[in-house]
């Protein structure tokens, strides 16, 4: 695959908002359909009954915010796969995303999940540009599909509370200083500009786009 060229090269803060519209335009995902897979991969995923003794997540057994990420990263791309088999694809090789769009690999999807009320994280190397020549990078330059939840540490499944949609380079992250500090956030103006909220949608927001 050719190196990513950003759509934000050169462009200064104040147009980002512009481009990040074109960005998430030009994406074969409509939004509304990265909204459902999200949330059905939730409910799915506390719908799932575990063992002989049917243990049921946020009734029987509560998972720590960690797995219950790694779920969300794997039923998201197999909801899409089984939506559009010939299209979308779970990461398969080193190097790929998340979620793969089969014509074109420039389309495919990054996840990230937190159970931070707004933020979220990469590893730290997010935050380093990739190494030329280097195989099995991935991440830091392309479309990134975020999910915020709360997950309830007493009877009940927890919740979605915020998905956003965009595109994110490896410039937009700030590694931790420490030396044993693995994570890495992103800028202010890139956490503000480059990633869209889709999921809760203000109501003015849909009426707009209904009228």
């Amino acid at each position: 695959m050719p190196p990513i060229i950003s759509p934000y090269e050169d462009v200064p803060v104040e147009k980002w908002p512009e481009i990040t519209s074109k960005v998430i335009a030009a994406h074969p995902l409509a939004t509304k359909e990265l909204v459902q897979v999200v949330l059905t991969a939730w409910t799915e995923l506390h719908a799932t009954r575990i063992g002989n003794r049917k243990l049921q997540i946020g009734r029987d057994i509560f998972p720590n915010p960690q797995i219950l990420g790694f779920f969300m990263h794997e039923l998201i791309p197999v909801e899409l796969a089984a939506e559009h088999p010939e299209l979308w694809r779970r990461e398969k090789e080193k190097g790929e995303r998340d979620l793969v769009f089969i014509p074109d690999p420039k389309f495919s999807v990054e996840i990230k999940t937190s159970s931070h009320a707004s933020q979220i994280f990469g590893n730290r190397s997010y935050a380093q540009p990739p190494a030329a020549g280097k195989v099995g990078q991935k991440g830091r330059a392309g479309y990134f599909l975020t999910v915020n939840f709360v997950a309830k540490k007493e009877a009940g499944d927890g919740k979605i509370t915020r998905i956003r949609f965009g595109w994110l380079d490896h410039s937009d992250w700030v590694g931790q200083t420490s030396e044993s500090g693995q994570q890495a956030h992103l800028t202010a103006n890139s956490d503000r500009y480059k990633l869209v909220q889709i999921y809760p949608v203000a109501a003015a927001a849909v009426k707009a786009s209904e009228g």
